[in-house]
């Protein structure tokens, strides 16, 4: 417990009342109440002894500074923290008997000592206890003080009694205001203490989550950065930590992003400074699974990161939170596939071109051969060209390149071959194909490859129709494009699995166990040859109502 004289050990000095009075123990709050009272009644006993000597030898008036004395010695003595909490208040009740005593006893000095009880009166109604009965005490006190000793000694007329009513008015009034004055005080308290509680408990359960987001941030295997505004890192976990230091010149660290080995998906074009992660996400950009590479050599590692923004009361933008995946591991793994297919691919293009070669020379003699046997080679050539033109497309899609040779092409009659093409395979799948396109709309295209693009997509659309249906194919003109849609009834896709549609070797999961053929390379291509005319194809898909795939061309 705090106490209201201290000793300073560095200045030497006792330091007097440096906390607030609510923070010392009861005893000291008591003294405290007290040493006014006593300090003024010592002065005044020093006045009276310097100028009225006489004074100091009436028995009332010794009384006064012996029970002076002795509440001095009591407030300090008597343990009030055991004793009943309002206890205490005797103290200042026994400061109005023994200044009613000094009053009596120093009639030969005119020392006011009864304005003395202005003391104890605010002691009373200071403390908050029993209110009204300070108040009431704060009145009578005095004016006990005053008529007692006059119906003692018979001297009294009714002028002398109503001059002794100021004192008690003038305590009463002071008893009053002290009164009202704590209890507004007291209030102020009680709605301070009460906001001082709620502030320590959000303080606590800020305090609670900050060390649970801290324990989360620090146990995910993600490096996860925190940005003000301004761009100014506001926090890093411990992985991100390390993925900063992979990419810091010389794993020295200390260096900003624009200084980082950062590079592009092709591991060796570094990423410009407007392109980087936290730079994005500092001028306000949200993107997801971005895929940059980190560091180099051997210690070379790949990241997709996202970035969300983060808004203030008024929605204006305040920072962002960048999340880093280290994802070499599946890169590698694709690489692999990659490089997989490629070789197969290579290795079937030999006996393909050998199959299609030693074919077409026994078809140069089809005149000399039975009819059926001619069916059959012509069924052996197709699927063999069929089979090395999907081994081209592996090829091709694997080195990222894909050869278009633009020319004037009449795409409506492209359109009008596809679905000739598939009317058969619709038909056995009970599927009605629907086509609505101009007389005549010619474009700069590769005939071939958008013919392969119109091939996959009807065929798609048939083929995931496994319950019949329609099939609509639409093509119109726009604005310095041509526009096509492919739309089916059939079974379609979910949001997720839109989102992969035209990513390689990708298949929908609700297809994966049936059994529908395909590799999941169709949309890849077509979208990689949709790509090479400069276009962009996309698509829309409710789950069990069908898909729609549109793809714009230049004209």
């Amino acid at each position: 417990m705090k106490r209201p004289f201290e000793w300073d050990a560095k200045s030497g000095r006792v330091m007097f009342f440096q906390h607030a009075f609510h923070e010392y123990s009861l005893t000291d709050r008591v003294a405290l109440s007290q040493l006014p009272l006593t300090v003024t009644v010592c002065l005044t006993a020093a006045l009276v002894a310097l100028h009225f000597p006489a004074t100091l030898g009436n028995p009332f008036f010794v009384v006064f500074l012996a029970t002076q004395a002795a509440a001095w010695v009591l407030c300090h003595a008597v343990p009030w923290d055991k004793l009943p909490f309002p206890t205490f208040l005797a103290i200042p009740l026994l400061d109005m008997v023994s200044i009613s005593l000094g009053r009596e006893g120093g009639q030969d000095s005119p020392i006011g000592i009864s304005l003395l009880t202005v003391f104890p009166v605010i002691w009373l109604c200071a403390s908050g206890l029993f209110r009204r009965s300070a108040m009431v005490i704060s009145f009578l006190g005095p004016l006990a003080m005053i008529w007692v000793p006059q119906f003692l000694h018979g001297t009294y007329t009714p002028q002398d009694l109503m001059r002794g009513l100021l004192l008690p008015i003038m305590m009463f009034g002071i008893g009053v205001s002290i009164s009202v004055m704590t209890q507004s005080m007291v209030l102020q308290q009680k709605s301070l203490e009460e906001r001082d509680a709620a502030l320590h408990r959000a303080l606590a359960d800020s305090q609670q989550k900050e060390r649970l987001l801290n324990t989360v941030l620090e146990t995910v295997h993600l490096g996860v950065v925190a940005i003000d505004a301004d761009g100014r890192e506001m926090m890093m976990n411990r992985k991100q930590r390390k993925n900063h230091v992979l990419g810091t010149p010389g794993g020295t660290g200390g260096h900003g992003e624009s200084q980082l080995l950062v590079f592009d998906a092709d591991r060796t074009t570094p990423t410009a400074a407007d392109r980087r992660p936290i730079r994005r996400a500092a001028l306000g950009q949200e993107f997801t699974d971005y895929l940059i590479w980190v560091g180099t050599g051997s210690e070379q590692r790949a990241f997709t990161t996202s970035a969300r923004s983060m808004k203030d009361d008024d929605g204006s933008y305040s920072g962002s939170v960048i999340v880093f995946s280290d994802v070499t591991v599946l890169m590698h793994a694709l690489a692999a596939k990659d490089d997989f297919v490629s070789n197969v691919s290579h290795e079937f293009r030999t006996p393909l071109t050998s199959i299609t070669g030693y074919v077409e020379l026994v078809l140069e003699d089809a005149e000399d051969l039975p009819q059926w046997v001619v069916q059959q080679l012509e069924i052996v050539q197709r699927n063999a060209e069929r089979l090395l033109s999907l081994v081209s497309d592996l090829l091709a899609v694997r080195s990222g390149h894909m050869i278009v040779l633009p020319h004037a092409v009449d795409l409506s009659e492209l359109v009008k071959t596809s679905v000739a093409s598939a009317e058969p395979k619709a038909n056995d799948g009970g599927v009605r194909l629907h086509v609505d396109a101009p007389e005549r709309l010619e474009a700069h295209v590769d005939a071939n490859r958008i013919s392969q693009v119109l091939d996959n997509l009807i065929s798609n659309a048939i083929k995931y129709s496994p319950d019949g249906g329609d099939v609509h194919v639409t093509l119109l003109q726009e604005e310095n494009a041509v526009v096509c849609h492919v739309k089916d009834t059939g079974m379609g896709m979910g949001k997720q699995d839109q989102t992969d549609a035209f990513t390689r070797y990708f298949r929908a999961e609700n297809v994966r166990n049936t059994a529908i053929h395909g590799v999941g390379l169709g949309l890849s291509i077509c979208k990689s040859i949709v790509d090479a005319h400069g276009g962009t194809i996309g698509l829309e898909s409710v789950p069990g109502e069908g898909t729609t795939f549109t793809f714009r061309v230049p004209t």
